[in-house]
């Protein structure tokens, strides 16, 4: 695949703060990319700069084979962009705002009544065309942002927080939008929600104090959490020997019990992170426990997201 986007070594200082150090990376079409981090990571700092609306004080970023630093007319074309806050003029409608954004991106008569027609479809933003923007609900704020970024059918959407705002059908239509486009395009969303990058990202960068600090699928991510491979094992009745028995297998290192929505249970832990699910079966089925819930953890992003920013070791 093609990169589309590739970021080189951007950095961004605000006198002696480093808001952005030395950041790369590139994406592909049909990748949607989770640019996850905690409030005050860089995250869109990096969105301003990639998308030219924030000079770098060093480094680039080449949108579809343009730089946005050196041709930045060129490079903003295959870009939509949705800012933090989605701003907009408060006083007009989403109808007078779109049609004012499709003349700016030089359409006119029916083509920018067709591209208007479909923006407004995607983000389903019929009941509230001719109401002021600044009467709207936050997530109808956030779905005008969203309809201006998608007007021109851009290769390349950067979004900054898509779903902030939104009520949790809003937030699912909006995902499956965004999956629904990805094929065709490259996607960034600037996030800090985890079930965000679990819903719709193909990647992840985890960043933080400016600097990339993982890059890897969610899949990948999940991984390096202490719960991948782990088993919950809920017990019928537990005569208390249970734990006993279960840290006597070679590939178990912890045994935890843990409270949630689910019940009682132990939390059982494996060595590096290998699979200990047949070992597990086969201590339940000779000790002929009865066994009310088995299940194989994937890992869990929080966790790793959390050791990786905090400076720990997942």
């Amino acid at each position: 695949m093609n990169d589309m986007i590739a970021v080189r070594h951007l950095t961004k200082r605000f006198g002696p703060i480093t808001a952005v150090d030395d950041v790369s990376f590139a994406v592909s079409r049909g990748e949607v990319l989770g640019f996850l981090g905690p409030n005050g990571a860089g995250k869109s700092t990096t969105m301003k700069m990639i998308t030219g609306f924030l000079a770098p004080t060093s480094g680039t970023a080449v949108i579809c084979g343009a730089d946005i630093v050196d041709a930045s007319i060129a490079a903003k074309r295959h870009i939509g962009y949705l800012p933090e806050g989605a701003p907009a003029y408060p006083d007009m409608t989403p109808a007078g705002f779109l049609d004012f954004i499709a003349h700016i991106r030089g359409f006119h008569g029916e083509q920018a009544r067709q591209r208007i027609a479909v923006a407004v479809e995607r983000t389903q933003l019929h009941s509230v065309l001719h109401q002021p923007i600044e009467t709207l609900s936050k997530g109808f704020k956030r779905r005008v942002g969203l309809a201006q970024a998608l007007l021109h059918e851009p290769d390349v959407l950067v979004l900054d927080e898509p779903t902030d705002g939104l009520d949790p059908n809003q937030k699912h239509e909006v995902r499956r939008l965004i999956s629904a486009l990805a094929a065709e395009k490259a996607i960034v969303i600037s996030t800090h929600l985890l079930e965000e990058v679990d819903a719709i990202c193909t990647r992840a960068i985890v960043i933080a104090g400016g600097r990339v600090l993982a890059d890897g699928t969610p899949a990948e991510l999940a991984a390096r959490s202490r719960h991948h491979n782990a088993v919950r094992l809920a017990l019928v009745r537990d005569g208390g020997d249970a734990t006993t028995a279960l840290m006597r297998l070679p590939g178990v290192v912890a045994v935890e019990p843990v409270e949630d929505v689910e019940g009682s249970a132990l939390m059982i832990f494996p060595r590096a992170g290998g699979s200990i699910i047949a070992e597990v079966t086969d201590l339940v089925r000779t000790a002929g426990w009865s066994v009310a819930a088995l299940r194989v953890e994937r890992g869990r992003l929080d966790d790793v997201f959390r050791s990786i920013t905090l400076g720990g070791k997942a």
